[in-house]
C-alpha cells in the first residue's frame, strides 16, 4: 500500500467530515446554544455514523473494483455526476431560515448518534467523495486493505472534527459562520465540482470503445 493511497483515503475522510452539511450546521447551532462541550459530544456520537457510512462506501468501491474495472468506471461516472450535481446546487444555494438546526435535548451524544445514522445523504456523498479521490489509484485496492482504509479514513474524520470543535468554541464564530455561510457553501460546491471532474477524467476513458 502506497503513501499516496493512504493520504488520499485520509483526505477523503477529512473532506467528507468537514464539508458543510446538516451535521456541520447542527454542531454550530449546538455550540452556540450549549457550548463547546455539547458540540464535541454531538460530534463524537455523529462519528459512529460516519464510520459506518464510510466503511460501507469503501467496501462498495473495493467490491466494484474486484468485480471488474468496468464496474468501477461506471461507479466513477455516477459518483462524478452526483458530485457535479451537489456542487452545482451548492453554488446556486440561497439562504433559508428553514435550514436552522434544531437544538438537541439533554443528551447531545445520543442526538449525534441518531443524526449520523439517519442522514439519508451520508452514504451517496461518502461513495462519491471516496470514489473521486481514489479513482486514480483504483488498481491498488483490494479486500485485505479494507480495515486499514477504514482506520485511516476515520482518522481523517477525527482531524476534521477536531478543527470544527476548536472553531465552534471560538468567540463570535456562530455570527461569522451565519454571515458567510453561503460563501463557504459555494466554495465547497466549487471543490465538489473539481472532484467530479477528477472522477470523470479517470472513469470515462475506461468506458470508451478501445481501438483495435
Amino acid at each position: 500500500m502506497t503513501s499516496s493511497l493512504l493520504f488520499a483515503v485520509l483526505a477523503s475522510g477529512f473532506i467528507y467530515a468537514i464539508s458543510p452539511g446538516p451535521g456541520v450546521l447542527a454542531v454550530f447551532g449546538i455550540g452556540a446554544s450549549k457550548g463547546r462541550r455539547a458540540g464535541a459530544a454531538f460530534l463524537c456520537g455523529h462519528l459512529l455514523g460516519d464510520v459506518i457510512w464510510c466503511s460501507t462506501a469503501l467496501a462498495a468501491i473495493i467490491g466494484a473494483k474486484v468485480i471488474g474495472s468496468t464496474t468501477f468506471d461506471v461507479l466513477g461516472v455516477i459518483s462524478g455526476l452526483f458530485l457535479l450535481w451537489l456542487g452545482w446546487r451548492a453554488i446556486r444555494a440561497r439562504r433559508s431560515s428553514s435550514d436552522e438546526p434544531k437544538a438537541p435535548g439533554r443528551h447531545p451524544f445520543l442526538h449525534g448518534i441518531m443524526f449520523g445514522l439517519t442522514n439519508p445523504k451520508a452514504y451517496p456523498v461518502a461513495v462519491a467523495t471516496f470514489t473521486a479521490l481514489l479513482s486514480s489509484r483504483a488498481d491498488l485496492l483490494n479486500w485485505s486493505m479494507l480495515p486499514l482504509l477504514i482506520l485511516v479514513s476515520t482518522l481523517g474524520g477525527i482531524v476534521a472534527y477536531g478543527i470544527i470543535i476548536g472553531v465552534v468554541g471560538a468567540r463570535h464564530v456562530r455570527t461569522v459562520y451565519q454571515r458567510h455561510e453561503l460563501t463557504i457553501t459555494r466554495l465547497c460546491g466549487v471543490m465538489f465540482i473539481g472532484f467530479a471532474i477528477h472522477a470523470l477524467v479517470h472513469a470515462v476513458p475506461g468506458l470508451l470503445p478501445r481501438k483495435p
